[in-house]
């Protein structure tokens, strides 16, 4: 691949992903777009003057036409977050904005991978392969991916460890309906709860639902703090377009059209999938244990609610 990533929106979601593309291996070019020119422009100076600092991509702002040869594009434009909402309440205003951008980046970049960050990010997959025709494997949501990190996280700090140590995925809806995968967790090859019973840690009684409920209410947290939640986003974005860009066979949660999951049809959630120069592979169900398998079916049938009201379907 050349290395080529386009990035749709300039705020501080787009430009903290910029950032980091321009010090990510394989990247070669990143091209901000944004309605706001003055506002790319801007930005991608800033971020090429850090870089200027390091050996590092060239990045620059443009307009869709500038996108054309990109191996990935980043859509990370949309209406944010407000005080009391959930992802599913910027649905239809997003579905607008976005529908709009899929049709002028393919005609730009026909070929290239669709990478969604706007929220709700399991929905826009659906569109791009609904709407616009686009192969499932080709569109795909961030979704899960961060949610697993935190997940990790907040296991290794639980532990003393460090995140790389620990094997944990969050499955489903990027969202309050998200799974928490613990019969798959594992730190030193071990089921979690086997590990804290072998180093001697003593976990009290509601330390899986505290956890849980930290990972489902991180970016909410954040946001009432700082207002917008745009470092582990970039960075989920930039680790995820690494993959893609350098054909790393790499898993990750990540949410792509499917067409039945666990008996649920026409849905979008996150599932471990390998993620390479030619997207995602086809999504890989882990085992599950009953209460997940329930709770992943009724993700599923969030997401294919919310898809059927986007969609009209």
């Amino acid at each position: 691949m050349a290395g080529k990533v386009g990035i749709i929106g300039a705020g501080q979601v787009g430009a903290s992903a910029g950032y980091l593309l321009s010090f990510t291996p394989g990247v070669r070019e990143v091209v901000l777009v944004d309605l706001d020119r003055a506002r790319a422009d801007s930005e991608a100076a800033d971020i090429a003057h850090a870089a200027a600092f390091a050996r590092a991509g060239l990045v620059r702002g443009g307009d869709y036409a500038d996108l054309a040869g990109a191996d990935v594009v980043v859509i990370t434009a949309g209406a944010n977050l407000k005080p009391g909402q959930t992802r599913l309440d910027l649905l239809a205003a997003n579905v607008r904005i976005v529908s709009a951008i899929i049709e002028q980046v393919l005609k730009a970049a026909p070929d290239t991978l669709l990478l969604f960050a706007t929220n709700p990010v399991d929905v826009m997959p659906a569109l791009a392969v609904r709407r616009f025709g686009v192969a499932p494997g080709r569109a795909i949501g961030t979704g899960c991916a961060l949610d697993s990190a935190r997940f990790k996280d907040r296991l290794a700090r639980q532990f003393g460890l460090s995140p790389t140590s620990v094997h944990a995925q969050v499955l489903g809806e990027h969202g309050d309906s998200e799974v928490l995968h613990w019969s798959g967790a594992r730190a030193g090859s071990l089921p979690i709860a086997l590990f804290a019973e072998r180093m001697g840690v003593d976990l009290p009684p509601d330390w899986q639902a505290r956890i849980a409920q930290e990972v489902r209410t991180s970016a909410y947290r954040i946001k009432e703090g700082k207002g917008v939640s745009n470092f582990g986003i970039g960075g989920c974005i930039a680790r995820l377009t690494q993959a893609l860009v350098n054909d790393e066979g790499t898993i990750f949660s990540v949410s792509t059209v499917m067409d039945d999951v666990l008996g649920i049809p026409d849905t979008c959630i996150s599932l471990p999938h390998v993620l390479g120069a030619r997207g995602a592979s086809a999504p890989l169900l882990p085992e599950l244990d009953d209460s997940e398998t329930q709770a992943l079916r009724h993700s599923a049938q969030v997401l294919r609610e919310a898809i059927a009201a986007a969609l009209g379907g």
